[in-house]
């Protein structure tokens, strides 16, 4: 699995945190549709409160729609080729960098046990299967170790984003988010990936140490 870590607001990252953070809360608030729709297109939801059952597989759709909303700059959404194939990896992670920087969402395709979060209910022994996510801007640490900045839907990918959906949806609506009004679908979204911190970001918006210089695992079809 790539390491991960949350966001910290002195973070340096380019685009800027505030600058990716105001093109989240743009794009959110210009969703179209529904309530629920809004849900739909942001967030990959449990359908109960112990995330015993996750039906919501559509990982693909979401982030074709998710990075195509976050991709102002010329080109749209950026799909690299295929990340698992060890030909031409660093240039792969250049061309990454180039997009991100030019404000352009990066598709990014991997196994489920990958680019997924340590909790996620898409997780298994064998690492079956592929979830996508989107590299929103690439930054690094004062000792020079380089991050991606990406956004993952899945809220049950990390203990974090388990106890934030929990609290935000508690009570009927827990397993029922169609039922959620327009404000409350609006409140969920922001807060799981924008958080409530000036500056900082919500459970669904973590740091990626990619190791460039590797090809991903193999996808392994189910």
């Amino acid at each position: 699995m790539i390491e991960q870590a949350y966001v910290q607001a002195d973070d340096k990252t380019a685009p800027t945190l505030k600058e990716i953070r105001d093109r989240i809360s743009t794009a959110v608030d210009a969703t179209e549709g529904t309530a629920f729709e809004r849900l739909k297109c942001w967030l990959q939801m449990p359908v109960d409160s112990t995330f015993a059952k996750m039906v919501d597989s559509d990982c693909q759709v979401r982030a074709k729609r998710v990075g195509g909303l976050l991709s102002p700059g010329a080109g749209g959404l950026y799909d690299p080729s295929d990340l698992s194939v060890g030909i031409g990896v660093p240039a792969k992670w250049t061309a990454i960098d180039k997009a991100v920087k030019a404000e352009r969402a990066v598709y990014v395709n991997g196994s489920t046990g990958h680019v997924g979060g340590a909790q996620s209910k898409f997780n298994n022994e064998r690492n079956a299967g592929f979830h996508v996510i989107v590299f929103l801007a690439v930054g690094k640490e004062s000792d020079g170790r380089g991050y991606y900045l990406g956004l993952d839907p899945d809220v049950s990918a990390t203990t974090e984003a388990r106890a934030a959906w929990k609290a935000l949806v508690a009570g009927d609506t827990e397993t029922k988010p169609q039922d959620f009004t327009a404000a409350k679908s609006l409140e969920v979204v922001k807060s799981m990936i924008l958080g409530s911190a000036e500056g900082g970001f919500g459970p669904l918006v973590r740091k990626y140490y990619v190791d460039t210089s590797k090809a991903f695992p193999k996808i392994i079809r189910a």
